[in-house]
């Protein structure tokens, strides 16, 4: 079985092998025959564009697969085709076609990431037009970098997994950039570091870079605020929307403002019910993002963290719009320690408690991780 398959394998790696994704994908790359690639990298925001992007592209009539990771409740929210996820049945006969054509130890050594992103391929293999293929941690050496793309989009970059990408943004930017093969798209970018290392890159490099907004007209410009405004977008979210509009005018395919319709993925500022809003963001960047879009209000917070993340500095730009902390149990072994997150809390004078329900007349920001989210929404739906 699928599930009970990558369960035996870490998620996460002291050490990573960056050539065996490739040494395996030369070796059974006969087994593949690939569409248009449309790559993503970047810090935040990789997920959505993605998601504008190919629902447009299945909206307009290609056959359109979407890579994404990591999932909330389900594997197969990962591998998305033609505006539907994937089901279990069909990624399980996959996956015993998957193991057929690896050796025994390349079905051993293959990472999780690895082993799915191979599995989402030879799914899309032979049925795709384009697939819009989102990076994990982003990079030159991510597994979605072994197959050859027609596009890299580029989101927001900032600090984030500094463990394996670097400790500042120019070597962060530096690694995610060098991922481009050909031709790429910036998006807005709040570090203009980004755009140098771009610019250097494409000089040293057989590479072009574009600006989204080089490519974008006034006529565009105009579609995106109306498609925001009927899909109440916020501010981080409309601009996803624009390098996903950037990309389809790139490829020269027309559009129109009902192809980018209900594209939202869930998880990125979505409401539960009236008084929940949840956000699987998790770094600096996403939580400036959430306070821009949400500061005319306050929220009790439902938060956790990850011991690599920068939570004191997180809840501290939140804070404007925290009535007060409430501390859910996350299991799993990357989360950080509760009195050291109560202990920031106590440092930033903000009220907390250990969550336990949901009142009906108090609204609710939910944000932390997607595992924060997860935890939820086991609660919220019993």
């Amino acid at each position: 079985m699928l599930e009970e398959f990558l369960d035996t394998k870490p998620l996460y790696y002291d050490e990573i092998d960056y050539m065996r994704m490739p040494r395996v994908y030369e070796r059974i790359k006969s087994h593949f025959k690939l569409p248009k690639i449309i790559h993503i990298i970047g810090t935040n925001g990789k997920g959505t564009t993605g998601r504008f992007l190919a629902t447009a592209l299945a909206n307009i009539g290609y056959n359109t697969g979407h890579y994404t990771s990591p999932h909330i409740v389900s594997f197969n929210e990962r591998i998305w085709f033609n505006g539907e996820n994937v089901s279990m049945g069909i990624l399980e006969d996959f996956h015993q076609e998957l193991l057929s054509i690896l050796t025994e130890d390349e079905r051993d050594s293959l990472s999780y990431f690895e082993y799915t992103t191979f599995l989402a391929m030879l799914f899309f293999s032979q049925r795709c037009d384009y697939v819009v293929l989102e990076a994990g941690l982003g990079g030159e050496h991510d597994a979605t970098a072994t197959f050859e793309n027609i596009l890299t989009l580029v989101t927001p970059i900032d600090k984030d997994h500094e463990a394996f990408l670097g400790t500042t943004i120019e070597a962060i930017a530096s690694t995610k950039l060098n991922a481009i093969k050909h031709k790429a798209i910036i998006g807005l970018q709040k570090h203009s570091i980004v755009y140098k290392i771009a610019e250097q890159l494409q000089n040293s490099k057989e590479i072009f870079c574009y600006r989204y907004e080089s490519i974008l007209n006034e006529d565009d410009f105009v579609t995106i605020d109306k498609i925001a405004k009927h899909e109440n977008l916020v501010r981080y979210l409309k601009q996803n929307l624009a390098l996903a509009v950037a990309a389809l005018k790139y490829l020269e395919i027309s559009y129109k403002e009902e192809d980018f319709y209900h594209a939202k993925l869930f998880g990125r500022l979505s409401y539960l019910d009236e008084n929940i809003l949840v956000d699987v963001g998790h770094n600096t960047l996403a939580a400036k993002a959430i306070l821009e879009s949400l500061k005319e209000k306050k929220y009790n917070l439902v938060y956790n963290s990850y011991k690599d993340k920068n939570y004191k500095e997180i809840l501290a730009i939140l804070k404007p719009i925290i009535k007060k902390v409430e501390l859910i149990d996350v299991y799993n072994a990357r989360v950080e320690e509760s009195s050291y997150i109560q202990k920031a809390l106590e440092d930033l004078d903000i009220q907390y408690n250990k969550f336990e329900k949901i009142e009906k007349e108090e609204p609710y920001l939910v944000f932390g991780s997607f595992s924060v989210v997860e935890a939820f929404l086991k609660v919220y739906r019993g």
